[in-house]
């Protein structure tokens, strides 16, 4: 007779691995993992019909604003991109970051009295409205590396918008959770028709039709139809229906009716922008992110402190590894808060933080027994890089306050592979109902981004017209001999940084596979000030997703950690490889949220 304890363990495969409870999608022509199975989908299709994983990925961030409205992104926002083209071997970073607003100044926010950039909810969100990028940077990657047409790639986020979509328990969870009815009736008539049935919260299932965000759409997609077959003119003639037409008077239209600070101008003025991606090594592989005008060197700052120890001898996610991890990444968010900003517009000692010596010096600043009780002193990256520079002024932020984990769950990514090996991956973010205005005539609400800056005269952060703000919308790649083999990501704000490192831990160190990386349990430090309004620091708080056993949450406590219990650290993480041995790629979904991955 089968004992059937036995025939239960026999059934789950490699008794070796960590239970999932989805499997690992593979596909030898092309995968993709998103936010939510209909945003999938719209990038399949497009692959399906010939298209590489630009279009794809292109298509995917358009459907998002539609399908994940909820998850704080919109049509009215920004989006960070990683792209590898294999065809020429370019691997670049490209922001589609909103900018500051021309009347963005540290001495106009101070006139009206405050200490900080201000946002929802509440009657100041649009003094915090920052230029929608992600039109923007989207249409650039599909006129650069794309093969699709502006109406192969709009099409599919029209029919949602406009047809319908099923309503889901995420975004019912999201309407539920936030003050967005609130900032609807301080605006209206807000979203509280389309997202809201008659106040109420509409049942999973029933239908979001989004009319007003089709017609945006449709705009774009006839501009470019009116110049004919010419592809790269209805790129451009889409682009200028957003940022200088019809869709540029009705945004500043709307931010100034509501006192706003953004302007038709500021549309007319703003540009995407490639950059080199910032990069280290860890353990043989090359690890690619953007640059200081985000997060994204903390991941690789926190890689390079970590190479100087033994993780493998901790063991993964036991106390110890928790504690080092955490002490590691407080180091590099130290230096966060003192060095970075737009490189565009200030020095920054870029080469400094990414120094090998700066991070053997910085790890031994770590007690292996003893967590830093708050954020720990920033170092001096300037002796260790090639330009000069000093350490500027520093703002403060309050302490204490309640966690603000709500951010954690908004924001999306997204990650193609095709079939010739184009590797891309964009983190869509901004607009969130309770943070910004919906507007009724747009179907979306306006970033809120430069929340982000201070107002400290000479900080790399502190706010100036057409700035990037620092934020916190990230994602990587990493290669091994030159070769892009896997993209990660994951939403969080400011635990994007903390999840995305140890989903590569996961797979570098621990050799997980995509879906044992997203699905194994994450901890965040709140121990750095908060990057969105009101910047609320909480000194020496960790935070531990609830699958951890209590014994874990008791040596953390012992070690000088105030643990904090909490759903998630990051919701919606992806890993997607390719192996260039066999052309076959695979990639794992965050079941923390909707996100689902397809194969093909």
């Amino acid at each position: 007779m089968i004992d059937k304890n036995t025939s239960y363990l026999l059934e789950q495969g490699d008794l070796n691995r960590p239970a999932t409870g989805r499997p690992v999608v593979y596909g030898t022509n092309g995968v993709i993992s998103s936010g939510h199975y209909l945003t999938s989908m719209v990038g399949m299709r497009i692959l399906l019909d010939g298209g590489n994983a630009f279009d794809a990925l292109v298509a995917s961030t358009f459907a998002a604003a539609v399908i994940e409205p909820t998850a704080s992104y919109s049509l009215g926002a920004e989006s960070t991109f990683m792209l590898f083209c294999a065809e020429s071997g370019d691997i670049k970073a490209l922001s589609g970051q909103g900018t500051a607003a021309a009347m963005a100044t540290p001495e106009y926010f101070k006139s009206k009295g405050h200490y900080a950039i201000p946002t929802g909810p509440g009657w100041d969100a649009p003094l915090s409205f920052t230029v929608p990028g992600v039109v923007a940077a989207c249409l650039s990657v599909l006129e650069k590396y794309g093969t699709k047409t502006v109406m192969d790639v709009i099409t599919p986020s029209i029919e949602y918008a406009e047809g319908g979509i099923p309503n889901y328990e995420y975004m019912r969870d999201r309407l539920k959770a936030g003050t967005s009815i609130s900032q609807f009736q301080r605006f209206p008539p807000g979203g509280l028709d389309i997202f809201f049935n008659n106040g109420s919260v509409p049942e999973p299932g029933s239908l979001l039709v989004q009319g007003a965000l089709g017609g945006i759409l449709r705009k774009m997609v006839d501009a470019a139809a009116a110049v004919g077959d010419n592809r790269p003119k209805g790129i451009a003639a889409a682009r200028d229906c957003f940022y200088r037409g019809e869709i540029a008077d009705l945004i500043g239209a709307a931010s100034n009716r509501v006192g706003g600070i953004l302007t038709k101008s500021d549309l007319e003025n703003y540009q995407e922008k490639y950059s080199e991606p910032v990069w280290t090594t860890y353990l043989g592989y090359t690890v690619y992110g953007q640059s200081t005008w985000t997060q994204g060197p903390v991941c690789l700052q926190a890689l390079n402190i970590l190479e100087q120890l033994d993780l493998q001898r901790l063991g993964h996610n036991t106390p110890h590894y928790i504690h080092t991890v955490t002490e590691a990444l407080k180091l590099a968010f130290a230096d966060r808060e003192a060095f970075y900003g737009d490189p565009d517009f200030v020095p920054v000692p870029v080469d400094g933080l990414l120094s090998k010596d700066y991070a053997a010096a910085r790890a031994k600043l770590i007690n292996p027994l003893e967590a830093v009780p708050g954020l720990p002193e920033h170092g001096d990256p300037w002796q260790y890089s090639s330009a000069k520079g000093s350490v500027a002024p520093q703002p403060t932020w309050p302490i204490g306050g309640s966690p603000d984990l709500q951010q954690e769950s908004g924001t999306t990514h997204i990650s193609v592979v095709d079939q010739a090996g184009n590797m891309a991956c964009a983190t869509p973010s901004g607009g969130a109902f309770d943070k910004s205005v919906f507007f009724s005539e747009l179907g979306f609400a306006i970033s809120t981004r430069s929340e982000m800056f201070n107002l400290t005269t000479g900080h790399p952060n502190c706010v100036a017209p057409r700035k990037r703000p620092r934020t916190t919308i990230i994602n990587f790649m990493l290669a091994r001999e030159d070769t892009p083999i896997m993209a990660i990501g994951c939403p969080g704000g400011d635990a994007q940084a903390q999840a995305n490192l140890q989903l590569l831990l996961n797979t570098v160190v621990w050799g997980m596979n995509p879906q044992e990386a997203v699905e194994s349990p994450r901890f965040s430090s709140l121990s750095v000030p908060n990057s969105f309004y009101p910047h609320n620091y909480l000194a020496g708080q960790l935070a531990l997703e609830d699958a951890f056993p209590q014994s874990t949450l008791n040596a953390l406590t012992n070690m000088g950690h105030h643990v904090t219990c909490v759903a998630t650290c990051g919701m919606g993480g992806t890993v997607t490889t390719r192996n260039p041995t066999t052309g076959v790629f695979a990639t794992g979904a965050d079941p923390r949220r909707s996100c689902y991955a397809i194969g093909w």
